[in-house]
């Protein structure tokens, strides 16, 4: 690290504050970490000119790091006397006063405003620590009916991540500081977690509602009955109606995916008629010998 922070900034010795402020803005909207993710030198480099801006920023400082009275890291120094001349300077109408301050650093326009903010009575930037990411996959009634898991991290303990229920593929959680610490004493970081749900082997979703397909026998569809459906919540009974089709769509109210304000979709089952399966004697017999089936026409309504 340069020991200059005139050079790290990139200004002459007799720069007016402005000049200062100008040249630090300038660099740090280039090296912040937020817009260098991994970059390690960028981050270096970031906090090197910031390391210089909290000395030139504040007069006193920049007056004592002049003087030689201090390091840029504000470590005391033996004092130089070649530097009390030049030192002199710094009055009013002096090379280094500005009577201004730092009124005009907040401009709306800069994206560096939402980077940093001064602390208090000291005149340090702090800034946020970088986001981390991280991808985990979930099953699918966890991500339905929400969970508590984990993510695996290759560099340190695992984060316990609570999934809300009706949590949808492709979905990002944040755990607000589990990201990389801030700088300066800035907060930590956010880790964002991307979702990814696994298929289930007969549940579907379509927004809030689940679909599925229930096999039902001949005989359930030409009597009706109660049958036994399963659910995202567990199973439950459907009255089917007598003389069902197959393709026939019934409705479980609420037994969908919960949503925000505690209401939830709904369970849509199509039924498919299975028949045996293995042939079976009696019903091959029957179905010859009926003879409503030669009136039927179940596809009179496809003829083009």
């Amino acid at each position: 690290m340069s020991q200059d922070p005139y050079e790290l900034l990139g200004v002459k010795r007799d720069a007016t504050q402005k000049d200062i402020q100008g040249a630090f803005r300038k660099l740090a909207k280039k090296l912040h970490p937020d817009l260098n993710p991994g970059d390690k030198k960028a981050e270096a480099k970031f906090k090197e000119i910031s390391a210089a801006y909290e000395i030139l920023s504040d007069e006193e400082k920049r007056g004592r790091f002049d003087r030689g009275e201090i390091d840029i890291t504000g470590a005391e120094q033996a004092p130089r006397s070649y530097y009390r001349d030049y030192a002199s300077s710094s009055g009013p109408g002096g090379a280094y006063h500005n009577g201004a301050g730092f009124a005009d650093f907040g401009d709306a326009d800069d994206l560096f405003a939402s980077f940093f903010s001064r602390r208090a009575g000291g005149g340090q930037f702090r800034a946020k620590g970088q986001d981390r990411r991280f991808s985990m996959e979930v099953d699918f009634l966890d991500a339905v009916n929400g969970t508590q898991s984990q993510v695996k991290l290759s560099d340190g303990p695992a984060l316990d991540v609570k999934i809300p229920p009706g949590t949808r593929d492709g979905q990002t959680l944040r755990l607000r500081g589990k990201g990389e610490p801030g700088f300066g004493g800035g907060p930590a970081g956010d880790a964002l977690i991307d979702v990814r749900v696994r298929p289930h082997r007969f549940f579907t979703r379509d927004g809030d509602d689940i679909r599925l397909d229930l096999p039902v026998t001949l005989r359930e569809a030409v009597l009706g009955g109660k049958v036994r459906v399963p659910t995202p919540s567990g199973p439950v009974n459907l009255t089917l109606p007598a003389n069902s089709s197959s393709g026939k769509v019934l409705r479980l109210k609420g037994k969908g995916v919960v949503k925000r304000g505690g209401d939830a979709g709904d369970v849509y089952v199509t039924l498919k008629i299975m028949l045996p399966e293995q042939p079976d004697e009696q019903l091959t017999a029957f179905v010859k010998d009926w003879a409503a089936a030669d009136t039927q026409d179940p596809r009179k309504n496809m003829e083009t």
